[in-house]
């Protein structure tokens, strides 16, 4: 069998509507529920959302064209992509590159996942039931050093995943996409009405959307450039993975700024429905996990119906999370069922079972492997740096220079206008080149910030 050649009928997206969800689906996680409007609100507020637009603009945007470019050209796994279009070359090791970075952050997120699984339950059963920090610190701290707690939520998680992933892309991933991700946004507008009622909440508005340049230093911009590469789920082989189920007559360009913009949409509005609620009740906005389960429950307990909101917030959360895990389990699975020609359920079974040897290592990085530190880190961070510091950027960097420096402008075209059928000469000219010699200057600078290498 030629190993280039699926033996197997390769599924794929039905409908233009579940190919925006899924691709959507795919960008959205929790950094946009908590990371992102923090950050917003720490750098400037609205000054931060003008230049964080811009560096999707220049390197997130491009990326991910590149990424979708490929996957449907090729219509292969994320490896096999680069030996059809590249054969005998070692540009396939972007491709296993980004296959590892998918499997590590998976290791990891899936435990991050859990924690919000089982916050909807504790929520739900009142056991988070205080307006004291301290004591909603100690609920977490409790959960993330118990050793039981943490494997089974997390083997939930996954298990939640392989179901969905085991019933295909366009009956699976598509299906539950097209739900999924119009209830995030529904949930996200109740959660919004009741913390825009709130005594207090303009405070929360000001914080987000106040211009203060005198906060934008070149760090800001660093900080501007790391979010718009990592949030739009590009350089982890996802987006090749999903862009090689692409109908042939699907808009890349149109749907890669299109899921931008509502990825965008989304943080902000997950920044409306938190931060008016944190100020109308004198919580501090904190960046990082601290806001997303020590300080959120602490505020939702505050106001009237805390319970009930609370229980949507993380029922919320747990949607973002979904679609982001979905893409990347899609990508090893994908690989095995066209490499090895293996059923999909044998390739999603074995995947899971090893996503939970190695998700183990960061599961129990808060208990009993907390003290094994290979390189000073837990495995927990170890997973969480190697993929997000080094893999990311790196298959980016090398996918801006496939696409601008090996396939050309020739191949760009028919891919961006589908052989000619779409009108969009300037937005290829445009976007070539820009991906040929400006996205991976600001890649590489993403590189070399997450390295150390660069410290202002």
């Amino acid at each position: 069998m030629n190993k280039h050649v699926a033996a197997r009928p390769r599924d794929g997206f039905t409908t233009g509507l579940g190919v925006i969800f899924a691709t959507l689906g795919s960008a959205i996680g929790l950094g946009n529920i908590w990371k992102f409007p923090s950050l917003t609100g720490l750098n400037g507020g609205a000054a931060f959302l003008i230049l964080y637009l811009a560096c999707t603009l220049l390197v997130g945007l491009p990326v991910m064209i590149s990424e979708l470019s490929l996957g449907r050209r090729a219509r292969a796994n994320a490896v096999t992509t680069f030996e059809k279009l590249a054969p005998r070359q070692p540009w396939w090791l972007i491709g296993a590159a980004g296959a590892l970075a998918a499997f590590l952050i998976l290791a990891f997120y899936t435990e991050v996942a859990a924690w919000v699984i089982a916050y909807i339950f504790k929520a739900a059963f009142g056991q988070l039931s205080s307006v004291d920090p301290q004591v909603t610190a100690a609920a977490f701290s409790g959960l993330i050093s118990s050793p039981v707690q943490s494997l089974l939520w997390q083997w939930l998680v996954l298990a939640m995943i392989a179901a969905i992933i085991i019933a295909g892309v366009s009956k699976g991933i598509e299906r539950m996409t097209k739900r999924l991700v119009p209830a995030l946004f529904v949930l996200l507008l109740i959660v919004i009405v009741r913390s825009l009622t709130l005594p207090g909440a303009s405070e929360g508005l000001v914080f987000l959307f106040r211009p203060d340049f005198s906060k934008v230093t070149w760090a800001t911009v660093l900080v501007a450039m790391g979010l718009s590469f990592f949030k739009l789920s590009v350089g982890m082989g996802t987006m090749i993975t999903y862009g090689s189920y692409f109908r042939a007559d699907q808009n890349i360009p149109g749907t890669a700024a299109r899921v931008m913009l509502g990825d965008v949409l989304v943080s902000i509005l997950a920044g409306i429905a938190i931060f008016p609620a944190v100020f109308a009740f004198g919580f501090e906005p904190d960046a990082g996990p601290s806001l997303l389960f020590i300080t959120i429950p602490a505020v939702f307990n505050a106001m009237p119906l805390g319970r009930v909101f609370m229980v949507l917030f993380f029922l919320l959360a747990a949607f973002a999370a979904t679609g982001a895990m979905l893409s990347l389990l899609e990508v090893p699975v994908a690989y095995l069922t066209e490499r090895l020609n293996w059923s999909r359920v044998k390739a999603t079974v074995t995947t899971t079972l090893i996503l939970a040897v190695f998700g183990a290592g960061a599961a129990l990085s808060g208990s009993i492997l907390a003290n094994l530190k290979p390189f000073g880190m837990t495995l927990f961070d170890l997973y969480d740096f190697s993929s997000s510091n080094i893999l990311l950027p790196l298959g980016g960097l090398f996918i801006c220079l496939f696409v601008g420096w090996r396939w050309g402008l020739g191949e760009v075209r028919r891919v961006l206008s589908n052989d000619g059928r779409l009108r969009n000469e300037r937005i290829v000219q445009l976007f070539f080149g820009v991906v040929k010699f400006l996205t991976p200057i600001l890649v590489f600078i993403v590189l070399l910030n997450g390295l150390g290498v660069i410290k202002l």
